[in-house]
């Protein structure tokens, strides 16, 4: 059964997996004891230590290991607003952030850097966002919903003259290579290269005032507390560098089987947005909308087909509200498909995907009664409203692309809805059919989205 959601979690690579079972053997003992067992396992630590800065390009000692690359995010964030607090407690993140940063910035005073429709944020737009009183600056070097790559050398740049640390979240992109820049902070997860689960990365550069905010613990220089798990961040350490070895000739590999996903698919599927940077992006990743399909089902029936993929859209989640990722792009929400290539992926696994992905949306698309043609102008009446309050997500623009053909051209459907991907799937679905999206404004119990017909 075809993988394909390394983006999630990257099958164990078996440098891993055979690092993982030497080190149980070495690394059980306490590695800050002083007898034999305690010097073996700090050996093997130190190790991991130097394998792993020399991946990231940074000092062993700046380097810690932590229980997640969430938890690095929060002890990072945590750490570097409290060793600023004299400045300010101000920070600034895109607006497509994962989710671990935005929840570690809930309650604190912070400006959301918005992204172009390809998901990546203007460094002079990020630039402009930091104040007298910003004590720390977020930003991803690769989105983990599109692909897309930020721009981080430069934001890094405005950072350093405005004198803001930035943190770096590099959870997608490390396995590929060192994050350019000079960035002050970087997070990473051992489990997206390929690592075993439950290791993380922390890198403070020296010189970053931070002040750990968890309670005394003499290991990892205070800054992740509790016992090393030294197996796992052995096996951590030598898969970065196994996958780093592979990662030039792999990334080409796989950049050429996204590329025929990203070309194929809009032939094979009518009505599809592929969303993210085509240039700048994951060489593994590809992420498309299907309008008139939600996305949970279209999940369900490729998983019944053989292949294990994920979404972006809100029915997939326990929210029923879109991804923030989506919206901020300001692209379809709904019928969200990521197709994530873990290294080895076979070019059969991907032409059969192919194959399978048209008949599959075709049956959502038939079972949920959409359109299939638009209808002939007519001269009927010169506005209809369309009642689908109550109804999810692609109902509503289901709704509304049924009768758009029933008003003349210049004539108005309002579609009153309260399912909030409305707000992104209507204007979204009139910049794909070329229909002019007028407006919003509120309605008893809703939303009135009036779409006025061009052509």
């Amino acid at each position: 059964m075809p993988y394909f959601d390394a983006a999630s979690s990257a099958p164990l690579h078996p440098v891993a997996r055979q690092a993982l079972q030497a080190s149980l053997d070495e690394g059980w003992a306490d590695p800050a004891r002083l007898y034999r067992e305690g010097r073996r396992a700090r050996l093997l630590l130190d190790a991991a230590r130097e394998a792993a800065a020399d991946a990231v390009g940074c000092r062993p000692d700046e380097l810690v290991f932590t229980s997640s690359g969430t938890r690095a995010l929060h002890t990072g964030i945590s750490g570097a607003l409290a060793g600023r607090r004299r400045v300010g407690s101000h920070l600034v993140v895109s607006a497509v952030e994962h989710s671990a940063v935005l929840h570690a910035a809930e309650g604190r005073p912070v400006t959301e850097v918005p992204v172009d429709r390809w998901g990546a944020v203007s460094p002079g737009g990020f630039g402009e966002a930091l104040r007298a009183d910003t004590a720390l600056a977020c930003l991803q070097s690769a989105n983990h919903e599109v692909g897309t790559e930020q721009p981080v050398a430069e934001v890094a740049e405005r950072c350093r003259t405005a004198g803001v640390p930035l943190l770096v979240d590099a959870a997608q992109s490390l396995g590929w290579g060192r994050v350019a820049g000079d960035w002050s902070l970087l997070t990473a997860s051992a489990h997206k290269w390929g690592g075993p689960a439950g290791v993380g990365l922390l890198v403070v550069r020296k010189g970053v005032r931070f002040a750990p905010q968890d309670p005394a613990d003499e290991r990892e220089s205070g800054r992740a507390p509790g016992f090393e798990n030294i197996p796992a961040i052995v096996a951590a350490a030598a898969s970065l560098r196994a996958v780093r070895d592979e990662a030039e000739s792999e990334a080409r590999r796989l950049r050429e089987l996204v590329d025929r996903i990203r070309t194929r698919v809009p032939e094979l599927v009518p009505d599809v947005e592929v969303v993210g940077d085509p240039v700048r992006r994951l060489p593994h990743l590809v992420t498309f909308s299907c309008l008139y399909v939600d996305g949970e089902t279209v999940l369900h029936e490729l998983d019944r087909a053989g292949f294990s993929v994920s979404s972006g859209s809100s029915c997939t989640s326990s929210t029923l509200t879109p991804s923030h990722v989506l919206r901020a792009m300001g692209v379809l929400s709904e019928g969200n498909v990521r197709v994530s290539l873990p290294s080895g992926t076979a070019e059969e696994d991907v032409d059969r995907f192919l194959e399978v992905l048209p008949g599959i949306v075709a049956g959502v698309r038939g079972r949920l009664g959409a359109p299939t043609a638009e209808a002939p102008s007519p001269a009927g009446p010169g506005s209809l409203v369309v009642d689908a309050l109550g109804k999810r997500c692609p109902v509503p623009v289901i709704e509304l692309a049924k009768v758009i053909g029933d008003v003349p051209v210049g004539g108005t459907v309002t579609v009153l809805a309260d399912d909030e991907a409305a707000r992104l799937d209507i204007p979204a679905w009139c910049e794909m059919r070329d229909q002019e999206y007028v407006g919003e404004s509120p309605a008893p119990g809703g939303t009135a989205y009036v779409v006025r017909r061009s052509g």
